[in-house]
């Protein structure tokens, strides 16, 4: 099994750490406007609605936060029609981001950091958690749902972007439950529709993970097995587990449990946000859990090399093995104590770096290699491969070669022949996740085009990209400029339904 490298300090940047930081600044004002600064060609062909979420607020009345993962969260919509694109943002109006707003200071600590003003005293024993819903917005039952993983969803207007209220997924969960903020949609095949698959997790001395899946009308599926149950399939393993992600193949969903541990005492004693309190442990191996969908059967658990894993791109099922491409980092990517996110060294961070990890379910062994060790995050697919054996994989990534830095690039990974495919918004551009949507009618994998938020400090403003997914090198066929920036964000989805004016 290979060993991940530690990160190559170089003193040849493609960025400047002012340009990135520029990028993290606050945007209080929500628009709503047709987007007239447009380079290139919007295909007529594409139509929809592109979702995206992450924090927009990196302040509370100038009171800064730790760290951008606990600042309350925007949601970005642009809507494609007949060669055009309207633009709309909004906050969503958590019950803490109205209170704060209000009472025009933190009233809350945040999970990354971020403690009320008053030092210990103020936040010690406070073990409050705001619902601050920046992680991912999603499209699926008529309904779109504004995703925290610690928490509740926020159901929105898919239209307008208003808040409509916490959503308890028809009395599925009870208040403060955990609900995943990244789901997968399994395609379906043979007769079998497309589903929506997530889990709850409760972490401790144990974990337990709840699996669920919704049809397409947002009606739970997995009844733990009997049709009297209503919690989906429960598994409980052994340890702490933080999970992020997971993936599944049709008939496994696939965990990591990163060899982590959580002292809370620091978190108690209000010194430090609960995610400061992770510790990790390179000598313990990282544990792979393939649970069966089906709620039967026993869960499979391998050991990997250690590693620390947020995101996987895929897996899939072939002769007998279990293959899952996931980002790896060779320790978890926290920051030193006292030091604020935009002092941040890349250089003396693990680079994340596309793994494969096969399984062989009879034997119970496992074997992994790099696919790419250009650091890289946030990977996507065609929605048709999720599940199974698939070729290309487009992916965020670093301008430079080797080691960590802002994602600038945007990589296109054969998987069959190892061809790659890039194309650089250095030195002044950063990427953001991004999206792959098939043209309409495509018979082809990587027939469609990817979508991307980047922030180009230049202008000091945003841009909606479209790129060729059979010809990543080329560069955008259309560049979108925002009048304004969006701030870095976290995760989104498209769908085909146009919800513009």
């Amino acid at each position: 099994m290979p060993t991940l490298p530690a990160s190559t300090a170089t003193t040849d940047l493609s960025y400047t750490l002012a340009d990135w930081r520029s990028g993290y600044r606050s945007q209080p004002k929500e628009f709503a406007y047709w987007i007239d600064a447009v380079e290139g060609v919007i295909p007529p062909e594409l139509s929809g609605t592109l979702f995206r979420n992450g924090p927009g607020l990196l302040d509370i009345h100038e009171y800064p936060v730790r760290h951008p993962f606990d600042g309350d969260g925007m949601i970005s919509s642009i809507a494609f029609s007949q060669g055009r694109a309207y633009y709309r943002n909004r906050f969503v109006q958590t019950a803490g981001y109205v209170a704060e707003q209000q009472a025009q200071k933190p009233l809350y600590r945040g999970v990354f950091g971020t403690q009320k003003p008053g030092g210990l005293w103020a936040n010690a024993f406070d073990l409050r958690l705001k619902n601050i819903a920046n992680t991912h917005v999603i499209y699926w039952g008529q309904k779109l749902l504004a995703l925290w993983e610690a928490a509740e969803p926020h159901r929105l207007d898919p239209t307008t972007l208003e808040t409509l209220g916490l959503d308890n997924l028809d009395g599925l969960l009870q208040p403060g439950d955990a609900f995943a903020a990244h789901p997968r949609i399994d395609p379906g095949d043979g007769g079998v529709p497309p589903r929506l698959v997530t889990f709850s997790l409760k972490a401790g001395m144990s974990s337990t993970i709840t699996l669920l899946e919704f049809d397409a009308e947002g009606r739970l599926l997995h009844r733990d097995g009997q049709e009297s149950a209503s919690k989906g399939y429960r598994t409980t393993v052994p340890g702490f587990a933080f999970l992020h992600d997971f993936a599944i193949t049709p008939n496994y969903a696939i965990f990591f449990q990163n060899p982590v541990s959580f002292n809370p005492l620091g978190f108690i004693l209000g010194s430090k946000g609960a995610a400061e309190c992770i510790h990790f442990n390179p000598k313990q191996p990282t544990k792979v859990l393939l649970i069966p969908r089906q709620g039967q059967g026993a869960v499979i658990t391998v050991e990997a090399p250690p590693c620390f894993v947020f995101h996987h791109a895929n897996a899939f099922e072939e002769d007998g093995q279990v293959v899952i491409d996931s980002i790896a980092y060779r320790k978890f990517p926290s920051l030193d104590e006292g030091m604020g996110y935009e002092m941040v060294d890349f250089s003396q961070l693990p680079e994340g770096q596309l793994c494969r990890f096969t399984v062989d379910v009879a034997t119970r062994k496992l074997t992994a290699k790099t696919l790419v060790e250009r650091c890289c995050e946030f990977p996507t697919l065609h929605r048709d491969r999720v599940g199974r054996p698939y070729r290309y994989l487009y992916i965020g990534a670093a301008h430079q070669p080797t080691g960590n830095a802002p994602l600038q690039a945007l990589l296109k990974r054969d998987l069959l022949t190892g061809e790659e495919q890039m194309w650089s918004e250095a030195p002044r551009g950063f990427m953001g996740e991004p999206i792959f949507v098939p043209r309409p009618g495509a018979t082809v994998e990587d027939d469609g085009w990817v979508l991307c938020l980047t922030y180009n400090a230049a202008r000091q403003c945003s841009d909606v990209i479209i790129v060729n997914g059979q010809n990543i090198s080329a560069g955008p066929i259309a560049r979108l400029k925002l009048h304004h920036h969006v701030p870095y964000g976290l995760h989104g989805s498209f769908t085909e339904t146009y919800f513009g004016p």
